[in-house]
């Protein structure tokens, strides 16, 4: 890449980082009919819509059959799909040269020939209904935040057409930015599909109203640890942009009276802060099917069965017996017991 090219990306990824997550004008525009943008997502933006979509499909378990990715861009999430195993893809959008990108994309996998027929594209505007055809696994990745306006019964009209669109066992996956904002307008939007009885397969191990939304401060995000290529890596130095966790809200959604196993026995918490250190204690935030609540256990209680505690990250799912309401959460003691049954981003079985 010539030093133009290069001051070109970084301008063009400031631009979109401007656009879609400060002051916003860019949300909803046709921002990949200009050249300066397209480029700079290709380069900043798809590697991590890719990786996100990655991750999320680590907690859906094996993927088989058709896929259909809304408001696709250049296609992160159905070569995502693709890569997951799903056997063949269609990615529809309003833009003809985010299309053409994706097509360009598929061509270009390892796999080669096989690759470029499993990819179809079609053009789509989200005044139109979805295509026809029923898919194992219909996915939206950073497009609600940007269609309707503040309109939640507009999202919620969307994403009920998508769960038209699964087969028996298919699930609906929207992946959404982790700003404050977006993250609440995704929760709000959790909320009005399940008192519909949509149901929620992950994150959420809770199945009422999203106790995150109980506190005006307070919003759900996912953070992944990851490596981001070493060219993702300097042009995101350059426009000082950070790249080196994956962070989103998401949903993996089934449509009413989808069955779904069983969770595993116990108390169950995801995970859903940082560690939150206070003098001799060692804290999370975590949310399971009794609801949202502070995990607090004391230096001094730190024992062989319950130590694995002081190593879970955002997004782990974890048994923990034995815990004691208190004032500031729920208290573990050297009896407590901690089990990690997922790590972030793993199928919980």
């Amino acid at each position: 890449m010539t030093a133009a090219e290069r001051r070109d990306v970084v301008e063009g990824a400031q631009r979109l980082s401007r656009g879609l997550t400060r002051e916003r004008e860019l949300a909803g525009a046709r921002y990949f009919e200009d050249p300066q943008l397209l480029g700079a997502y290709l380069l900043l933006y798809w590697p991590v819509s890719y990786a996100q979509a990655r991750s999320v499909l680590g907690e859906v378990g094996p993927i088989a059959g058709a896929a259909l990715d809304i408001g696709s861009g250049p296609g992160p999430l159905a070569l995502a799909a693709l890569d997951a195993g799903a056997t063949r893809a269609l990615a529809v959008d309003r833009s003809p040269s985010a299309l053409a990108v994706a097509r360009a994309l598929a061509e270009a996998r390892p796999s080669g020939g096989a690759a470029t027929s499993s990819l179809a594209t079609e053009a789509w505007e989200p005044a139109k209904p979805l295509p026809g055809g029923k898919y194992e696994l219909v996915l939206a990745g950073h497009l609600l935040n940007e269609l309707f306006g503040d309109d939640i019964d507009a999202r919620a009209r969307l994403v009920d057409q998508m769960l038209s669109r699964l087969t028996a066992t298919g699930v609906v996956v929207l992946i959404e930015p982790a700003l404050r904002e977006t993250s609440r307008a995704l929760l709000t939007l959790r909320d009005r599909l399940v008192s519909r009885g949509v149901t929620v397969r992950a994150p959420c191990l809770y199945r009422g109203s999203c106790p995150a939304l109980v506190r005006e401060g307070d919003w759900c995000h996912a953070e992944r640890t990851w490596t981001p290529p070493p060219l993702v890596e300097e042009l995101a130095r350059a426009a000082k942009l950070h790249r080196d966790a994956l962070k989103m809200s998401y949903l993996v959604l089934q449509p009413p009276g989808a069955t779904w196993p069983e969770l595993p026995s116990g108390r169950l918490f995801r995970i859903v802060s940082e560690p939150l250190p206070q003098k001799g204690q060692h804290r999370f935030v975590g949310c399971g099917p009794e609801g949202r609540a502070p995990l607090v256990l004391p230096h001094k209680h730190v024992r062989s069965g319950n130590e694995s505690f002081v190593g879970l990250v955002r997004g782990d799912v974890a048994r923990v017996e034995r815990l004691t309401a208190r004032g500031d959460g729920l208290r573990l003691d050297d009896q407590s017991t901690v089990e990690r049954v997922a790590k972030a981003g793993e199928h919980v079985e």
